[in-house]
């Protein structure tokens, strides 16, 4: 067979998979995935094509704060989207912005699901008291208002480092906050599809042969929960940018210095009912935006990755 014939075989393959089929098909998740990757994209490359760097002094100038869009009366062509009460471009701080908040939201993701999925298989494959004390503890947690855990994993991590360090570290301390809050549901995933996994016979004829525990973990029971963890961490990916987005609101979050989302639509609020909307409205669209594109494309793969449902 050609190598022609061999890729044109190899790409029939990929396009007749169920999954790459159902997304194909599904105009709402290829709209979602087409913001996500903009989004993604745009922001990670922010010192590229951001038209003004916010965090450089030499760029920014009092004299052009509080400018309005481009389009309003009062309105400059060098600043798209107006400015803030310091002067910064709204696009570029958007931008730099948004970079802020995903990274966040990916570590955070990234950091509960390690922690989650690990004590999760590990609850499910030896049970007994193991299980018990990691459930309990998931339960407790889970009963009490995320962002109230996050709130309080935040402030303890920001009170026992040195002042002169907080603001260097806060981004570190939100993601850990974030993170330590989210491991719970990856961790009842993980153990249910562990349970599931254990009683085949693959599995059983695995410790039959005499398999250390843990390889049976790594090599056969953790490859296999790894559908479900996937659509909890998208869907989490979501969430970890709004929680970010409420603590920096709140000012628990990331400095001003190096703004998030969140904390340019803090910063813009104190200005809101003073006619500069757009300080506030311009980040909290991009907010949203990001969040309903993640959350669709998550209720996608939720869909497309139960068997149930194809």
């Amino acid at each position: 067979m050609s190598e022609t014939n061999k890729s044109s075989s190899r790409w029939q393959r990929f396009l007749d998979n169920d999954i790459v089929y159902s997304f194909f098909t599904t105009p709402g998740a290829i709209i979602a995935a087409s913001i996500t990757f903009i989004a993604i994209t745009a922001a990670f490359a922010a010192p590229i094509i951001a038209p003004y760097n916010p965090f450089d002094p030499a760029q920014i100038s009092l004299w052009d704060g509080k400018l309005p869009p481009a389009w309003a009366d009062g309105g400059s062509p060098a600043y798209l989207l107006g400015t803030d009460n310091q002067g910064r471009d709204m696009l570029s701080t958007i931008l730099y912005g948004g970079r802020i908040s995903i990274l966040v939201g990916i570590a955070a993701v990234f950091l509960g699901m390690l922690l989650g999925v690990t004590l999760g298989v590990i609850s499910g494959y030896f049970g007994g008291l193991t299980d018990t004390i990691i459930m309990r503890i998931a339960d407790v947690q889970l009963t009490i208002p995320g962002i109230l855990v996050a709130i309080l994993i935040n402030g303890i991590g920001r009170a026992a480092l040195p002042l002169e360090l907080r603001e260097e570290f806060a981004i570190y301390v939100v993601i850990v906050a974030i993170g330590l809050t989210d491991w719970p549901q990856f961790a009842r995933v993980a153990r249910g599809a562990t349970l599931v996994e254990a009683e085949k016979e693959y599995v059983q004829a695995a410790k039959l042969i005499g398999l250390p525990k843990f390889t049976i973990i790594l090599r056969h029971i953790l490859p296999n929960t790894l559908r479900p963890v996937l659509v909890i961490a998208t869907i989490g990916l979501a969430l970890a940018i709004i929680a970010e987005a409420t603590l920096s609101f709140l000012g628990q979050g990331i400095p001003p210095t190096t703004p998030s989302l969140g904390t340019l639509i803090r910063v813009g609020n104190e200005f809101l009912f003073s006619g500069l909307w757009w300080i506030t409205f311009f980040p909290a669209i991009a907010l949203i935006i990001l969040v309903f594109s993640v959350n669709l494309l998550g209720d996608w793969m939720r869909d497309a990755l139960n068997p149930k449902l194809r």
